[in-house]
Formats: C-alpha cells, structure tokens, sequence
C-alpha cells in the first residue's frame, strides 16, 4: 500500500464514529492499567477451561447491551425509538424463572429450552405491540414504548407476585456462566447474533429500505416500499433482543428482580447506538458500531466500579466520558480545531513593477 493510499485509509478511518469508541475504549483500558499493572492480565485455568480476567468480566458484561442496541439501532433507523427493552428484559426474565421455579427440575435441558423459547414468545408479543402502535395506529414511537415501559414492570410484577423470583437449573444458567473456547458463551452468543443481523440487513434490501423509511417514508411509500410491515418487524426483532437479553442478566444469578432487571438498560442501549454511528433522526445504521458502543459502555461500567468512584458522581463521570466521545466525533468540532491549527496565510505582498519612463522622441532640427 502506497504512502498516499494509506494516509487515505487512516483519514476514512478517522472520520468513522466507531473508531472513537474503540479510542475511548483504550483510554479506559490504559487509565485502568495506570492503577493497577496487571488489570488487563488473563489467566486459564486448566480444571475449568476458562480464562479468568477483568477483560473476560468485561467481555460477559457487555452481552446484554449488544443485544439491546443492536435491536435499537435498527429502530432508530426507521425515525423511531423504543423505550420499553428495559422493561420486556424484566418481563422476559420473570417469565423464565417462574416457569424454571414451577417445574422444579434443575436439570432439564427441556425446562430451560421451554423457558427461554416462552420468555423469547412473550417478549415478541410486547415488540408487536409496540410496533402496532405505532406502524397501525400511528402513534408516535417515544409515546408507544414509553406506555409499554411503564406496563412491562407491571406485568412483570403480576408475573412473580411482586417477589424476587430464584430457580435452579443448570443448563439455563449455563448459558450465563458458561464457557466455550475459553470465552463466555454470553458474549460469543451476542456477538454471533449480530452478525447474523447485520448479514441480513447488509447483504439484503432489507437495511436500504429501513434506512429509507427513516429518512423519507412518503419517498419510500411512493418508491414501492411497504412501511408498515418493515415497522413491526423492526420492533419485534428488538423486543425479541431485549428478551434475549433478559436471559443473559437473570441466567447470571439465577434471580429476577423486577425492580432492578434492565433498570435504565435502554438508555445505556442509545448511548451505545449513537457512539456507534446510528443518526437519531433515522435513515443511517451501523451494526457494527453498536457493537463497539456496547463494549465501550460496558468497559465504562466496570472502570467506574474498579477506580471506586461513589456511586453519586457515577453518573456524572459516565455523562463527561459520553460527551467528550460524542464531541470528538462530531465533524464540526474537528474542522474547528483544523482550522485553529493552521498557519494564517501571509498576505501577498504586491509585486513591484518597475515603472518605464516613455522614451522621450528627440526633436530632431531640420
């Protein structure tokens, strides 16, 4: 690669936004390092077969998000949003570990199979609702979730009498605990997910016409593109998401508590939409970089925890980290500071023309 290819290369790769998270993720990797040598140090260990480290917690913690903002990109992309992933999380973990609890077997590979295909149903159930809403009934997407938010908790409540709810089953909790190749099944299962969506919408007309939608849905309606159907199909892929999701956080102790599971999750879920790339007024996605928004949130989370920030400056921490990405990301801000590190140019001094005397005509005397 020639000298000017690659300085082409580096500048497209500059202006991606996922490349600032990835930036923003090693700055908190080294700031952690900085505290202690060995933070990014991974052991194996051999009865286990895992692979024992920060970066490992890291990799486990981030599965839940990728699940969630993978769903909302895709409804951000259509101009919508959805508010209510937090709440199908709690409705999706409530039902699994009620159905695990009442069946009392905790070694079926059937009971957990049919708790996560009932608590993945039900979840489907509340993202068509939503899209219902707001494809059919048209309802605006903020008011849409944002009722369905509310209802979910309660839904989930009736679902476990208002209780925290515990089950044991082993083969569910597999799925959050386990390991496979050394590496949580979680975050393999996460990242396996993703990229079977972001095939889909990339190697289909499926993404050109969601980013259609969100960027002109008369055009797209007039060009052939049905909205409807595409709008609930985008909101039932992200309650089924968030209902995955919900697994991966209950499965991890095996206890759903209603008040807490997914609590605030769908903020963290457009955090890491917008770090990726994904416009809030629709019609531009990047799975990808929901990916890389989802590891930098998590990242973010457990480098709070380790520096032992209190958990009142928590969220102000967490809110200058954002804004300091998101500036750096904005190309206004970086043609700004391009062009206070240019030279003022020198005024060009005017070119001195030597002045011709006309030649004087010699009267000649006759």
């Amino acid at each position: 690669m020639s000298t000017g290819a690659r300085t082409s290369w580096l500048r497209e790769l500059v202006r991606k936004p996922f490349f600032w998270g990835l930036v923003a993720i090693v700055a908190l990797l080294v700031l952690n390092v900085l505290k202690d040598p060995n933070y990014l140090a991974i052991s194996y260990d051999p009865e286990t077969g895992r692979l024992v480290g920060n970066v490992v917690d890291i990799l486990r913690a981030s599965a839940p998000i990728l699940m969630i903002a993978v769903g909302m990109s895709l409804v951000i992309a259509t101009g919508g949003i959805d508010l209510s992933v937090g709440s199908v999380m709690a409705v999706s973990g409530a039902v699994a570990m009620v159905l695990m609890k009442d069946a009392g077997d905790s070694g079926s590979v059937l009971v957990a199979l049919g708790a996560i295909g009932l608590a993945l149903l039900i979840s489907a159930v509340l993202g068509a609702v939503n899209g219902v809403l707001v494809a059919y009934v048209g309802l605006q997407p903020f008011i849409s979730t944002l009722i369905m938010m509310l209802a979910g908790r309660g839904i989930a409540k009736v679902i476990t009498e208002g209780q925290n709810t515990s089950a044991s089953n082993e083969p569910f909790r597999w799925i959050a605990n386990g390991f496979l190749i050394g590496l949580p099944v979680v975050f393999l299962l996460a990242i396996a997910i993703a990229i079977v969506v972001g095939l889909v919408v990339r190697r289909s007309a499926l993404g050109l016409m969601i980013e259609a939608i969100g960027i002109n849905p008369k055009a797209s309606r007039m060009a052939g593109i049905k909205p409807n159907g595409l709008l609930l199909t985008v909101y039932i892929l992200s309650g089924v998401l968030a209902g995955v999701a919900g697994i991966m956080s209950v499965g991890t102790v095996m206890t759903v508590d209603v008040s807490r599971t997914g609590y605030q999750m769908e903020l963290d879920a457009i955090l890491a939409v917008v770090i990726g790339g994904t416009s809030l007024s629709g019609g531009k996605f990047s799975i990808g970089g929901a990916v890389v928004g989802g590891l930098l949130i998590a990242t973010l989370d457990k480098t709070i925890v380790f520096l032992g920030i209190s958990s009142s400056a928590t969220p102000a921490f967490k809110a200058i980290v954002i804004v300091v990405l998101c500036l750096l990301q904005s190309q206004r801000v970086r043609s700004w500071f391009v062009q206070r590190r240019k030279p003022p140019r020198a005024s060009a001094a005017p070119s001195a023309v030597p002045s011709e005397k006309p030649q004087q005509k010699q009267e000649v005397t006759a």
